[in-house]
């Protein structure tokens, strides 16, 4: 028999309240990549300047890579931040298996007691983006995630049994908004249906807080103390688990639009990790810590993937200073229960969330639209039910007219330098670099099981190179291979500094 709404909801929150009481305290940490920096490399500077964080929470990697990682660091507490989990996504208990298998396989090399993934997507509708889209905030939508999640949590507990470890719990972070947003359900109620469904807990971003603030219009309504203040209030604070605070910066390229900026705007601020964090974010982070309703907060982490070592260092420094005290108040009350209830069996847990075919049918046909409006000129309001999430169509623009090219042609490898050769041989065939843009979105195509931007950047632009210009063929498919190889060397863990002792 399916629970009542109501019941499900207890039952939800039961199930969270015993899977966060297991979860160790994690304290003070950093959000890296193993790569970018060399994350040897700075843990070698955090200890030389005695600041050895309280743990790291890494980047999908390579299972090897995040194996070596943890023989390298064995007595330090390390969380996994996934990749290519698409769980916002119709298709993804159908077309993730892979990607699940492989999350459950990294989550083990690491020993990590939770599985963060941003609740956002790269991939819908047969069409592949080089960074984060936000979900559809609508209730079908929350819906749809909360049944990925559901399942996602269900593969997670079912390998963990299977090698005997303690599961992980899953984690969905808040993601920033790019410009834009669409759906007309507010942010903290789409989270709320989420978590009313399943047992998940939450990771609060700080910097992506900030990108609501700015891009759904409240900065012209409201000051940002009392947006945040309303924000928390409504958002599902007792599920979160981790923070995460990272830099913000503008896009280096200028907005070619011919649509005039606002007048008096804040920045343009993006998610950027590799850029310094602004203050007004800790000031942020600071009303955050103090809200009453943060009864299970883990851990608090700067995410300092592609930032320089001396910049990681000198943030960490200020960041533990201010910090360090508040966080350690925090923590120990999501470590207190007064009860320790009953672990659902998997089946309870998903009991009554599934979609009906002819939802996901309208789920699936509002993704192929999202796409069209994002990547296209057309009108945003041909579309019923879809709707802009109280931004400006200037801020659309802008994602479409100099964001979404600019990742494309640079972001993630700059395809001069990638293939240059190639470039050449297009330059003189008078074939513009710009037509890989209207190409890339040309017409859908099958996804990746494992999808990794930079080697579908490769086969796009092969594709795209061999039939704008024939007589580069070649040229193209020997750059390509060339690159393939190098990439897989490079992300192996040879040859990184060692730890000093």
């Amino acid at each position: 028999m399916v629970a009542s709404k109501y019941a499900k909801c207890d039952l939800m929150k039961s199930e969270f309240t015993q899977r966060a009481h297991d979860l160790p305290a994690h304290g003070l940490g950093l959000s890296v990549d193993v790569y970018s920096p060399d994350l040897l490399e700075l843990v070698c500077a955090l200890r030389a300047a005695q600041l050895e964080p309280d743990y790291l929470e890494i980047f999908k990697a390579t299972t090897s890579a995040l194996q070596w990682v943890r023989q390298q660091l064995p007595d330090l507490k390390l969380s996994y931040h996934g990749e290519g989990l698409w769980s916002t996504q119709p298709e993804f208990s159908r077309s993730g298996r892979q990607g699940v298998a492989e999350a459950c396989a990294q989550l083990a090399a690491l020993r990590s007691a939770w599985l963060n993934h941003e609740c956002a997507t790269k991939q819908m509708a047969g069409y592949a983006f080089g960074t984060y889209l936000p979900p559809l905030y609508t209730e079908l939508s929350a819906r749809m995630t909360a049944e990925n999640v559901a399942y996602l949590q269900r593969q997670v507990d079912e390998d963990a049994c299977r090698r005997g470890l303690d599961p992980a719990l899953v984690l969905l972070e808040m993601p920033p908004l790019t410009y834009f947003g669409y759906g007309a359900l507010p942010i903290p109620e789409f989270f709320r249906m989420v978590t009313d469904r399943t047992s998940c807990g939450l990771v609060l971003d700080i910097g992506h807080l900030w990108t609501v603030y700015r891009y759904t219009g409240s900065w012209q309504q409201q000051r940002l103390e009392d947006f945040v203040a309303q924000f928390l209030d409504a958002f599902p604070m007792e599920r979160v688990i981790e923070i995460h605070v990272a830099g913000l910066a503008e896009l280096p390229v200028a907005h070619t639009s011919g649509i005039g900026s606002q007048r008096h705007a804040l920045p343009y601020w993006i998610d950027t990790h590799g850029a310094p964090i602004p203050g007004v974010l800790f000031d942020m982070l600071e009303q955050v810590l103090s809200h009453p309703g943060l009864t299970s907060l883990k851990g608090v982490a700067l995410e300092v993937d592609t930032k320089p070592i001396a910049m990681i260092v000198e943030e960490f420094t200020q960041f533990r200073r201010r910090f360090g005290t508040m966080v350690q108040a925090v923590v120990p009350r999501g470590t207190r229960a007064s009860s320790r209830p009953q672990r659902l069996s998997n089946a309870d847990s998903a009991e009554g969330l599934q979609l009906t075919s002819a939802e996901e049918a309208v789920l699936k046909q509002q993704y192929r639209n999202y796409v069209q409006l994002v990547t296209t000129h057309d009108d945003p309001s041909f579309i019923r039910n879809l709707s802009l999430l109280g931004g400006a169509l200037e801020d659309l623009n802008r994602y479409r007219d100099t964001y979404l090219p600019h990742e494309l042609l640079h972001w993630g490898g700059e395809l001069r330098d990638m293939f240059p050769e190639a470039c050449r041989a297009l330059t003189e065939a008078d074939v513009s670099l710009a037509r890989f843009v209207p190409f890339w979105f040309s017409r859908p195509r099958p996804e990746q099981d494992d999808y990794d931007f930079f080697l579908l950047k490769i086969d796009r632009f092969v594709e795209f190179t061999t039939q704008s210009c024939p007589a580069a063929a070649m040229i193209v498919v020997r750059e390509a291979d060339e690159l393939r190889a190098a990439y897989g060397a490079a992300n192996e863990p040879i040859g990184s500094a060692q730890v000093r002792a």
